[in-house]
């Protein structure tokens, strides 16, 4: 009886300790993004966890802790330059917690959830930051001013396509188009932000799913004097490769290819260009007119566009078509801003795919982009834009 005792305690005290060796959570990494109007901290979590946030001022700090979780990522990597978050700290806190400290330049407003496992990402837990001053002012007033100059900038619309419960095309590896137009747009971005005189806004900055009308609505909403939507589609054929420029088709799509390609991207989200102009107030035949006038001009802008832009890439990858295909995508129809989707090649290729997924060859391919965006707005700067001034100044100068 004694041994059957010591056996059952034993047996006890292990069922009571193991689960708290089993159930810590741990922190894996975290990953740090700007978007227009707040600075999103994402932490990565092996599962569920329960959290409290609280703030202290004189410095300021931002405060979470997380129960029953260790720390195993590392995030000496994230880059607090230009952002409201000096420094980070984290460490052990009561029994068997975590507590992260931001460390921050102000104060701030916080909104935080937690996400489950969706789309091949594990737990997260989410943290968006807002500060009533812009950051870039309040990090580096100086930069700021020296940017500055007598004329606005050109406004480009980068759309990363797909992204959340749309993963796009899948390659025979499991590449995924997400993924791959999401690294090649940021760098895009990236490139667009060190050039004097362009501002750059992501319809999307993480894998999350935005509809096609919204794509466009944003455009529109930032005055865009361009918008480029950064494809890598599969096609019917396997042996075709190649990167691809399209626009806007009027009437029917240039090839089969332009017309498998738009069927694919529109999917059941298709929506028709008159909703996105205001003529609600209009004679229906003006309107009609007005439409016209300006989709006719924008196609011929889009047209021109892609041709510079088609002719960069030319110099990078092998392309699909050397000329610019039409046809009706439905993340092109906004009447009134030039747009273009630009297909990077094939993931349905398999010498595509390997080439795609690569930093290298990413790096390149939004390279040769901004190539052509830049070259095709020194041609055609928008009127009161910093690159229409400074030719203007040079032309006064000769």
């Amino acid at each position: 009886m004694h041994r059957r005792h010591l056996l059952n305690l034993i047996l006890a005290s292990a069922a009571f300790v193991l689960p708290f060796g089993v159930s810590a959570t741990q922190i894996r990494n975290a990953r740090l993004w700007h978007s227009d109007d707040k600075l999103r901290l994402v932490f990565d979590l092996s599962g569920p966890v329960q959290y409290k946030t609280f703030s202290l001022s004189a410095p300021e700090r931002l405060i979470i802790d997380l129960s029953s979780a260790n720390l195993s990522g590392d995030f000496s990597q994230l880059a607090l330059s230009n952002t409201v978050i000096r420094s980070i700290r984290s460490g052990p806190f009561g029994q068997g917690d975590t507590r992260i400290v931001l460390d921050l330049s102000g104060p701030v407003q916080l909104a935080s959830f937690l996400l489950p496992p969706q789309d091949g990402q594990g737990h997260r837990l989410v943290l968006d930051l807002k500060t009533a001053v812009p950051l870039q002012m309040a990090a580096a007033p100086e930069a700021a001013i020296d940017k500055a100059h007598p004329k606005r900038d050109i406004i480009v619309v980068v759309d990363p396509g797909h992204g959340g419960k749309d993963p796009g095309a899948v390659g025979a590896k499991g590449e995924r188009e997400k993924d791959v137009v999401l690294s090649i747009a940021q760098l895009l971005a990236k490139r667009l932000k060190r050039e004097k005189g362009f501002d750059v806004k992501l319809v999307r900055n993480d894998d999350f799913f935005v509809p096609l009308r919204k794509r466009v609505e944003i455009a529109r909403k930032h005055n865009a004097d361009m918008f480029i939507s950064v494809h890598a589609d599969a096609a019917p054929r396997l042996t075709a490769s190649g990167a691809s420029v399209y626009c806007l088709s009027e009437g029917g799509a240039t090839s089969a290819t332009a017309r498998f390609m738009a069927q694919r991207e529109n999917g059941a989200d298709l929506l028709g260009a008159t909703s996105l102009l205001n003529l609600k107030d209009k004679d229906p035949m003006l309107a009609g007119v007005i439409l016209d006038m300006s989709m006719n001009a924008t196609l011929a802008a889009s047209l021109q566009l892609g041709s510079t832009v088609l002719g960069s890439l030319a110099g990078i990858t092998t392309l699909h078509q050397k000329r610019v295909e039409q046809a009706g995508f439905a993340v092109l129809k906004s009447p009134d801003v030039p747009s273009i989707l630009v297909e990077t090649g094939f993931i349905s290729n398999a010498r595509d795919s390997q080439r795609l997924v690569t930093a290298r060859h990413q790096q390149a391919v939004a390279d040769g982009l901004f190539e052509g965006l830049q070259r095709y707005f020194q041609k055609n700067p928008p009127v009161n834009s910093y690159i229409a001034w400074q030719q203007e100044q040079k032309k006064s100068q000769a």
